[in-house]
């Protein structure tokens, strides 16, 4: 598969089927992610592979956890700036309009949208879940870095048939994903990603965000 294709066809899945990913098909993921960008060559990514058994009993952990506090521990940085201005504010409200939209859940419709959120804590239903994690210590360029091996592994995915969805919704789980992975005190965690085959059938799937166009991203200076 191209590097244009993967990029075009990766989506944010919110639906797998429940069939595996291969454990060597896991490691070729992410073996092939180390080659990302980083500033002075720190390298500064830690992620956490979780599935099968554990998986499940994780999932389980965090519905109990719900049922006392539904928006979770609190995360440990802004997951969007406050006060988010325009076009930024527009399009992620478009965004949210558009999703819930495809499962005909409306915007007073409080508990169907707590319902679909809280999707994102059972992995869409995939059989494999990623953590990242980066040391307190890095700074903003860092985590640019650390962005760009989290690209990686999304396009390597979809060069191995399989699909994605980046969920920085995690972070509001911190303490309990910390706890349960083994993650250092040095370590702050920033995102999960539900990693695996896409359920091509389901309502959600068929969401496609809008881009801005080229015009309003990009200056040209000859």
């Amino acid at each position: 598969m191209k590097v244009s294709d993967a990029l075009t066809s990766r989506i944010t899945c919110r639906a797998f089927l429940d069939k595996p990913v291969p454990k060597a098909t896991l490691r070729a993921v992410l073996e092939g992610a180390r080659h990302a960008p980083s500033g002075g060559n720190l390298q500064p990514w830690h992620v956490y592979a979780v599935s099968g058994d554990k998986l499940k009993s994780f999932v389980s952990l965090i519905a109990e956890k719900q049922k006392a506090t539904p928006m979770g521990e609190g995360s440990e940085y802004d997951i969007y700036p406050k006060g988010l201005k325009e076009p930024y504010k527009a399009r992620r409200f478009k965004c949210g309009e558009d999703l819930y939209a495809t499962m005909n859940v409306a915007r007073d419709d409080k508990v169907g949208r707590l319902t679909q959120f809280a999707r994102n804590f059972q992995f869409f239903g995939a059989p494999t879940g990623l953590f990242f994690a980066i040391d307190r210590q890095m700074g903003l360029g860092q985590w640019s870095d650390l962005g760009m091996f989290i690209q990686s592994v999304m396009l390597l995915a979809r060069e191995h048939g399989l699909h994605t969805a980046a969920q920085e919704a995690w972070a509001i789980w911190h303490k309990t994903v910390t706890e349960f992975v083994g993650i250092p005190d040095e370590l702050m965690l920033f995102c999960g990603l539900s990693i695996g085959y896409m359920d091509e059938s389901h309502p959600m799937n068929s969401l496609r965000t809008e881009r801005a166009s080229l015009e309003e991203v990009a200056t040209f200076i000859s």
